[in-house]
């Protein structure tokens, strides 16, 4: 029979090599298992990833080669800055056959219609394209942080002037720490490209789910935001003729639980 103090000795090192178990199965988890899955694609879903200057020189046939079939790429911050990776982006993910969609960072320290001029300079309505989107987040923003019926008058105006020039809606990106602070979710009449880290949004109005941001994509160096976005067919009369049209995030485009 093993002796009692023995017993207690082995005790530690049990939990020990629990421990290090845990942590390398979580590792695995984090490292391996999440930056590869991707949720199984329902009817009219496809993928897509958002990228900026932060992701580098992208090999774009690559991207499409790893069945991405669109990309939000940014264009613009506040009222002076481009990115400087957009017009590369923009051109070759469409030389690869990507659908683009343009995006802007939105800031509370310059005036909604200047930050609106300076999107539709960088990014020219294109019929062709997605909607336009705004991403509004705190994280990263400027320090100043005005009245809510400040900064939501200025946010009205920017999306007056580049929905008025794109003619269609703009895609809202909203994550928690604005929402929190200035809600615009329900107080605005607009589709939504929404975070939810694995879990399907459950908003009728989210038309892109952004997965997470650690995903591995080829022909990208390092990680990025995967989406999903579903896109169903529509007809739109053209004179005498008719055909299958991409209409963009404003149109009929539903991700549901």
């Amino acid at each position: 029979m093993e002796e009692p103090g023995r017993r207690r000795r082995r005790w530690p090192w049990v939990i020990i090599g629990a421990v290090v178990a845990a942590i390398a199965i979580a590792g695995v988890f984090w490292f391996v298992f999440i930056p590869n899955w991707r949720p199984p694609l329902r009817d009219g879903e496809r993928y897509g990833v958002d990228v900026s200057a932060h992701q580098g020189e992208i090999d774009w046939r690559r991207v499409a080669a790893d069945d991405i079939r669109f990309a939000y790429i940014k264009a613009s911050e506040g009222g002076d800055f481009t990115d400087p990776g957009f017009r590369t982006n923009w051109a070759a993910a469409g030389e690869a056959g990507l659908e683009r969609g343009a995006y802007h960072f939105f800031t509370l320290c310059r005036p909604g219609d200047e930050q609106a001029r300076h999107f539709l300079a960088v990014a020219a309505p294109d019929p062709h394209a997605l909607a336009p989107a705004v991403d509004l987040e705190l994280a990263g923003n400027c320090r100043r942080r005005p009245s809510a019926p400040d900064a939501l008058a200025n946010l009205h105006t920017f999306l007056q002037i580049i929905e008025t020039a794109w003619g269609q809606p703009a895609l809202l990106y909203v994550r928690d720490d604005w929402e929190n602070r200035y809600p615009v979710e329900t107080a605005l009449n607009r589709p939504l490209w929404q975070f939810r880290f694995l879990r399907r949004p459950n908003q009728n109005n989210v038309r892109v789910w952004q997965i997470h941001g650690c995903a591995h994509v080829e022909g990208i160096t390092g990680q990025v935001d995967l989406n999903i976005m579903r896109v169903t067919s529509t007809r739109r009369s053209l004179g005498s003729n008719s055909q299958d049209l991409w209409i963009g995030v404003s149109r009929d485009l539903l991700i549901t639980s």
